[in-house]
């Protein structure tokens, strides 16, 4: 059967999760300031470092007591610094429902080997039992599970009174979903996912509970230089004015400067949310018209306006056996890359099979409306094929 293609292609395919969609407008012009062949401790240097942290203070809302660190390694070198740096203390929640969560569950249980740690679980779709959680406890977790479109529905669930450090990876919420602040003492995130700078640096976000742990307790185990916070059992302040443990990349730097100034052009946390709900509606207006699909997350409450995955739910294809259901669900990228329409939005490689769709701020809402046009195309073709 011959399914005919829709006249409307969105302008921009890039729909990925990570590396994100560069800002709308976006060009390497703007990087022309960038100090490049000096060196990041220089004045220049350190003043776009600098630069860079006073906006992501600004733009995100994040409280003058909190200290905001430039760390190497993305969002996974932020969530080791804290995890190796500060558990140990005392007991330790860890919140996991989906592949991120699970890997820093594998970190405390195998690498750690932290003995008192509980492990709260939930399955792909749903979200793990925050009514469990024991804040006398550490308790770590992630705000939006990127790899299954589910996210925490608020901070309402978390202690005010709590004894324990909570300790949030947020790459894929922060600029896009608002973060309870007093709820949360180590937030971490990295430059490619929201704001769709460019990879290899993470954000260690610190409130002054965490200093005080980092400054009054000692690991049983050595930390290499990389993770290393304190000298003498006094924080290295410098690592949060911009002087970086390793060399960063300043054209990275410059990049992620672009985008915060971009961001804040367009009404800063705010402007940025309405943008990722809007396309998050683009889907939801698009899906509940769908009968062959439906969102991954089971309740609207706990939908991500960020990554969202989505499950294929056609009876002609869940009733097939569950490796030709996954060699379905892959014609439907393949299918929209070869026509330049939409680039890796395949679900995650851990999660069950089904589409994934980054809708954070930088992507254009009618370029998710015209992505879903494809979608039914590709599916019709898919299905025929």
């Amino acid at each position: 059967m011959n399914t005919p293609a829709p006249g409307l292609r969105p302008k921009n395919p890039c729909f990925s999760s990570g590396p994100c969609a560069k800002r709308p407008g976006y060009s390497l012009d703007n990087l022309k300031n960038a100090p490049l062949g000096r060196s990041h401790r220089a004045k220049a240097g350190k003043s776009r470092l600098k630069k860079s942290i006073d906006l992501t203070r600004e733009i995100l809302g994040v409280p003058a007591d909190y200290l905001i660190g430039i760390v190497p390694a993305s969002d996974t070198g932020a969530v080791e610094m804290a995890l190796w740096s500060l558990l140990g203390a005392r007991g330790v929640d860890m919140l996991a429902w989906e592949s991120f969560g699970e890997g820093w569950v594998t970190d405390v249980a195998k690498q750690l080997k932290l003995k008192d740690a509980r492990v709260i679980k939930a399955g792909y779709g749903d979200i793990a039992d925050l009514a469990a959680v024991n804040f006398d406890n550490d308790v770590v977790f992630t705000w939006n599970g990127t790899t299954s479109g589910v996210k925490v529905p608020n901070g309402e669930w978390i202690k005010a009174d709590r004894e324990g450090l909570t300790i949030c990876d947020a790459t894929s919420a922060a600029f896009a979903q608002r973060l309870d602040w007093p709820k949360l003492d180590v937030v971490t995130f990295s430059w490619q996912k929201v704001l769709g700078g460019e990879a290899a640096h993470g954000m260690l976000i610190l409130s002054p509970r965490a200093v005080q742990r980092l400054e009054t307790y000692v690991p049983a185990w050595p930390l290499p230089k990389i993770f290393r916070m304190t000298n003498n059992g006094k924080l290295i302040k410098g690592i949060f004015d911009g002087e970086t443990i390793n060399t960063p990349s300043m054209l990275c730097v410059e990049d992620y400067i672009d985008a915060l100034e971009w961001a804040k052009s367009i009404g800063g946390l705010d402007g940025l949310i309405k943008r990722a709900d809007a396309n998050l509606k683009a889907i939801a207006d698009w899906a509940a018209k769908t009968p062959w699909v439906d969102f991954l997350a089971k309740h609207e409450s706990i939908r991500s306006n960020t990554s969202v995955c989505l499950k294929i739910v056609d009876p002609a294809i869940t009733a097939k056996p569950a490796e030709e259901q996954a060699a379905f669900v892959k014609k439907i990228p393949a299918l929209l890359e070869a026509e330049n329409v939409a680039y890796d939005i395949d679900g995650y490689r851990d999660a069950p099979p089904g589409l994934r769709i980054w809708c954070g701020a930088t992507v254009e809402t009618a370029d998710v409306a015209a992505l879903t046009h494809w979608l039914d195309w590709a599916f019709a073709k898919a299905k025929a094929a």
